[in-house]
């Protein structure tokens, strides 16, 4: 499957002034981080080197809004703001190769329509490349051969398949290049041509084709469903006669490969027998692969060339944590350096190669640099079938003074399931981990079957196993913690987005002795309303998502994906709930949390439901992140006893509504009368 496919795919994928605090038996005497810093904006991120290696490009706030700032390389403190949202942010950008425009997309309050905008560095000017309203553009493609043009894709013809366009970054001048006959994805090169074409079979795998000389398709290669998820196109190089692919096919983890299109011959140039390709360094321009990057509990590198063996050894003195060179020039002489940490912000250095000398930048949240963070452990557990669960736990501060992943005493545990549910947990800095530790909660994050990253056989464990097999790893993992006394069995909390959401539900209706409470963000309550509603571009890789979850399409389909819907055992529910919803999600549609309250009042349970009618999957807009983990904080505190930080004026400049339950978690009602 293409990296554009791919995202597709596993996108399917997050205390009012009365002053209260709980103070719990096992929490650490270190001071409240507040919640600002850990969810608030950070002051820098997301660095990019301009390709001609002269400027420095970065996120940062201007009023309170993320935006894009630019600056002479050598001096990033002359930084200027390019870019002058008010509103939701700007959350990912590149460079054009012109070293003249930024190129960024935005979508409205969350719907996912989004539109790609240029905006000139030198005069501020921004121009929207994809005004039409009610579609979604995506970025098919760059070049640095064709520096003043890029690839877009738009379902303004079909709302269900995207055309390929090629788009002028100045004067917004569009020229459609294919019109999109039923494919889910394409794989064009740096000539722009489209190459290869993607489309999903009947049985929930995939058919890779080739463009002829006149413009017809041939069947290139076909992958089957049991390899879906883990193989397909990945790119070419310079030459564009050599494609990089992705492999499962003949072994569980997926391999890059390089595939001779002249010859026919296809080479393994790196595998790992337990993990799948996380990670691929290529060379600017000539795009020969220099690296592999490959995470089990944390994320290794093969070097292929030689050339690189050098710098690594060199950014491995440099700083503390993982690295990741997340931007070079074009003639690869710079590099931008993230290090990684746990219990630390990302910090950045420019490389100069030539030189071998490093440069320290700043960091992305300089206010996290003196505060108690805490350790994540990578820890590995068997689920009751004999399969490795690679999870991450953090402890409160203080709870474990061997420095091991065991406290000194149990503590409350909560339990925080990652979305996708085809993505995975990473180790790293985790703001939910730090927040929930620093209140005095053990939090752990586990990799259960159908998470992406470690084979095939895991990912595919995890078919029709939603609310069953999937949720069983989750209840193991729970065990786990108790038998080793980490966490008390009585204060044992779930929470999580997308399918971390579904699975919270899950948790409260078909494990309701479980877990005492619950924090569910837009996750899916019925399975059948959930599918029949998916975005209309999605709808090319339906038979993909009714292999894996269940065919809404059918009688018996429907029966089975009903038995694995939390709104069908709403009744079942006896501790306490907390539901956060975008009302413009257009993955789980505000109906999912809206039909499940309903059902919760009708029966007399109660719920707290928080509604934002700015946002989508998800809280992006800072003032509604902090306005939710205010609740939510506190919601946690008064059924695990932990610590809470004051809501505040933490609803202010946030939509924030409470549509149910505002009496049921101590703070809001105040909080919603200041706000």
């Amino acid at each position: 499957m293409n990296r554009q496919l791919r995202m597709i795919v596993l996108g399917i994928v997050f205390l009012g002034g009365v002053g209260l605090a709980w103070a719990a038996a096992a929490a650490p005497a270190t001071a409240v981080i507040p919640r600002q810093v850990l969810f608030g904006n950070p002051d820098r991120a997301s660095l990019q080197v301009s390709p001609d290696g002269q400027q420095l490009a970065f996120l940062a706030p201007l009023d309170g809004v993320l935006n894009v700032w630019v600056a002479p390389l050598a001096d990033p403190a002359k930084a200027k703001a390019v870019t002058h949202d008010t509103r939701r942010g700007i959350r990912g950008y590149f460079w054009a190769f012109t070293n003249e425009h930024i190129l960024y997309v935005q979508d409205k309050d969350g719907d996912e329509n989004w539109r790609v905008y240029s905006v000139n560095v030198k005069t501020d000017a921004v121009r929207d490349l994809t005004p039409a309203t009610g579609v979604q553009a995506r970025v098919q493609g760059v070049s640095y051969k064709f520096p003043h043009d890029i690839l877009v894709a738009l379902n303004d013809r079909n709302p269900q398949l995207h055309d390929i366009h090629r788009v002028n970054i100045e004067t917004g001048e569009k020229k459609l290049l294919l019109e999109n006959e039923g494919y889910v994805g394409f794989v064009t090169d740096d000539t722009y041509a489209v190459r290869f074409a993607m489309r999903i079979t009947p049985d929930g795998g995939e058919e890779v084709l080739e463009r002829t000389a006149d413009g017809d398709w041939k069947s290139f290669t076909k992958i089957g469903q049991e390899d879906a998820l883990t193989t397909g196109p990945a790119g070419f190089d310079k030459s564009g006669k050599v494609l990089y692919m992705t492999d499962s096919r003949g072994r569980n983890t997926a391999a890059l490969t390089s595939y001779d299109l002249t010859t026919g011959k296809q080479t393994v140039l790196a595998e790992d027998p337990r993990a799948d390709v996380a990670d691929v360094m290529a060379k600017p321009v000539e795009k020969t692969i220099e690296a592999v990057g490959f995470t089990v509990e944390r994320k290794n590198w093969k070097i292929l060339d030689k050339a690189i063996e050098k710098d690594f050894a060199t950014l491995r003195k440099v700083a503390d944590g993982d690295f990741e060179v997340t931007s070079r020039s074009l003639d690869d002489k710079v590099w931008i350096v993230a290090y990684l940490q746990d219990d630390g912000p990302v910090r950045y250095y420019r490389y100069q190669r030539p030189s071998g000398k490093a440069d320290f930048l700043f960091v992305n949240r300089p206010a996290l640099e003196k505060l108690p963070l805490a350790k994540m452990h990578p820890v590995t557990i068997k689920s009751r079938d004999g399969m490795d669960l690679v999870c991450y736990l953090t402890l409160p501060v203080g709870s474990n003074p061997d420095g091991k992943p065991r406290p000194a005493q149990p503590v409350p545990l909560v339990l925080n399931v990652h979305g996708g549910p085809w993505g995975r947990d990473n180790w790293g800095y985790n703001a939910e981990h730090q927040w929930l530790a620093n209140r005095g909660y053990a939090a752990l994050s586990v990799n259960f079957r159908a998470s992406t990253g470690l084979g095939k056989q895991f990912t595919n464990a995890g078919d029709r196993e939603w609310g069953a097999r999937m949720h069983d790893d989750l209840l193991d993992a729970v065990q786990w913690a108790i038998r080793e006394h980490i966490a008390d069995p009585k204060k044992v909390a779930i929470m999580g987005g997308s399918y971390g959401g579904y699975a919270t539900l899950v948790g409260m209706t078909f494990t309701p002795d479980q877990f005492a409470c619950g924090v569910d963000i837009c996750g899916p309550s019925n399975l059948v309303t959930f599918m029949n509603a998916i975005p209309p571009y999605w709808q090319p890789v339906v038979d993909l998502f009714v292999k894996r979850i269940g065919d809404h399409r059918t009688e018996e389909g429907k029966k089975f994906l009903l038995e694995r819907s939390p709104l069908m055992k709403v009744a079942q529910i006896q501790r306490p709930l907390l539901i956060g919803q975008g009302a413009n999600d257009p993955r789980v549609k505000q109906e999912e949390s809206d039909q499940i309250v309903q059902a919760m009042q009708a029966k007399q349970i109660p719920v707290t439901y928080v509604l934002f009618p700015d946002e989508g999957h998800g809280f992006a807009r800072p003032e509604n992140r902090l306005a939710f983990y205010g609740v939510a904080e506190s919601f946690l505190a008064q059924h695990l006893g932990g610590r809470a930080e004051p809501i505040g004026q933490d609803f202010g400049g946030s939509s924030v509504s409470v549509p149910a339950g505002v009496d049921q978690v101590p703070g809001v009602a105040e909080a919603l009368k200041q706000g």
